[in-house]
């Protein structure tokens, strides 16, 4: 009786891989880790005005009101920046975007 044409090439395999069929190793768990957040960071300047930075920042970043704007206005003014938004980089990037196309002097993205 002959073997089934499979069992020769399972023969063939175990005789290039150590005398043994090579079986895949129990996958461990995967291990997810949460995408990084970014700040965006507005930098104190001596050409725009505190109503122009709130007007912007109320614009442009989401939830912002107006009285948080006037506050990280004067952080920028005394500490020389803020950050005024925390979150995922596409997000980031389009607000510091649109704060560096309004004119505001942005510092680069960095992980938060």
């Amino acid at each position: 009786m002959t073997e089934p044409r499979n069992s020769w090439h399972l023969q063939q395999i175990s005789a290039t891989v150590g005398g043994s069929i090579a079986t895949p190793e129990a996958s461990s768990q995967t291990v997810r880790k949460p995408y990084p957040n970014y700040k965006v960071i507005v930098l104190n300047d001596d050409f725009n005005t505190f109503e122009h930075v709130v007007n912007c920042l109320v614009r442009y970043i989401p939830g912002m009101v107006s009285d948080r704007a006037w506050n990280l206005a004067d952080q920028i003014h005394h500490e020389g920046l803020a950050t005024v938004w925390t979150g995922p980089l596409e997000q980031a990037e389009l607000y510091h975007m649109q704060l560096t196309l309004e004119g505001l002097t942005m510092a680069p993205l960095e992980t938060a």
